[in-house]
């Protein structure tokens, strides 16, 4: 029961945060006169401190030394900052200017140029319906491209940033709010310093917009750490595929927004471009869906297999003293150990936790 509610709880979480991700264009709106970048700036400056009180609170601060001490995972958080500025700045003036529904397409193909950078970047090999996913990805953004008269840029440099980030951060393999906390931090100074510059000339709208400006200006920290923490709180409580499936929550939501809230116009081959991309995402999800249910099954048989091995047995100790008085000085007669046994399932069958189930 108890592990059923931590399932139902995380499942909460994740839908939380996927759920507050969708709805975040409904914010970068009331920021306005705010210009994306100053919006940007203050974002790093606020989340930095939200998640340092956070991390204060679960007295998480080893990993300070640890990466410091580590040129390598300093050099791959600054590739990760510098994408996630690039994500990040985009898509607040993406969703201020009117391109909120191709900014929701730039996070649908995602997964698939996640998968590309796999197989380009990594030697990744694909299974057969993985390559039928990407290349009905590829070709429906040439339907877009052909519709918008113009590749979508503003959706495949989010899509290229954002799964260069996660790639940075799969090999630095840090938790959420550490990682979030190494990021802005690198990006503090930069930005704080635009800030203060910004307030010298006069520009800046964090004290002429009036305090409610202000506030709106520093929830950004708490917009961008609260549902970064909700994820981190599923993760550890339902399953990869679980957050597969989740994850399209965003988007989802995102182009709802831009469709039914901001009225932005979907013509024909609008239209015929997203059910392209969203039968790729199809695809891909029935396939991980399908190899997640054969690798289980195949992890369950080699445990059946390692539980009906036949036990080794221990020597009768009756049969293996022969000698009736072992009180008496002198030497004790045994019996000669019995033949080793011929090998059984348990000699040969492999621990399916250290198995590579692919």
């Amino acid at each position: 029961m108890e592990g059923k509610n931590e399932q139902r709880a995380g499942l909460l979480y994740g839908i939380g945060a996927y759920g507050m991700w969708g709805l975040v264009p409904l914010f970068w709106p009331l920021l306005k006169p705010s210009g994306a970048i100053e919006i940007l700036a203050h974002r790093m400056v606020w989340s930095l401190g939200v998640v340092a009180v956070a991390l204060l609170v679960v007295r998480r601060w080893a990993w300070i030394g640890e990466l410091v001490r580590d040129r390598r995972k300093l050099g791959l958080i600054s590739v990760a900052a510098a994408t996630i500025t690039v994500n990040w700045g985009l898509y607040i003036w993406a969703v201020n200017n009117g391109h909120v529904v191709e900014a929701s397409l730039g996070y649908f193909i995602n997964p698939l140029v996640t998968i590309a950078m796999g197989v380009l970047l990594l030697g990744e090999r694909l299974r057969p319906v993985q390559w039928a996913a990407v290349t009905t990805g590829l070709v429906a953004v040439l339907v877009l491209a052909i519709g918008y008269g113009k590749p979508p840029w503003v959706s495949l440099v989010l899509a290229f940033s954002f799964a260069t980030y996660g790639l940075a951060k799969k090999k630095v393999n840090m938790g959420g709010l550490e990682s979030l906390a190494a990021e802005t931090a690198v990006l503090f100074v930069p930005a704080l310093g635009f800030l203060l510059w910004l307030a010298a000339t006069g520009e800046s709208t964090f004290t002429t917009g009036g305090a409610g400006h202000g506030f709106l200006l520093a929830a950004t920290g708490i917009v961008t750490a609260v549902p970064l923490i909700c994820f981190g709180a599923a993760a550890v409580r339902v399953p990869l595929s679980t957050l597969g499936l989740l994850q399209y929550l965003a988007p989802v939501f995102q182009f709802g927004l831009g469709v039914l809230y901001f009225n932005e116009s979907m013509p024909p081959e609008r239209w015929a471009g997203f059910a392209l991309v969203w039968l790729a995402l199809s695809l891909l999800t029935w396939d991980a869906l399908r190899t997640a249910r054969h690798n289980r099954a195949l992890a369950l048989k080699l445990l059946a297999t390692a539980a009906a091995a036949p036990a080794p047995t221990a020597p009768d100790p009756a049969s293996t003293a022969l000698d009736p008085t072992p009180t008496t000085p002198g030497p004790t007669l045994t019996a000669p150990n019995p033949a080793p046994a011929l090998p059984g399932p348990a000699d040969t069958t492999q621990d399916p936790a250290q198995q590579k189930v692919t």
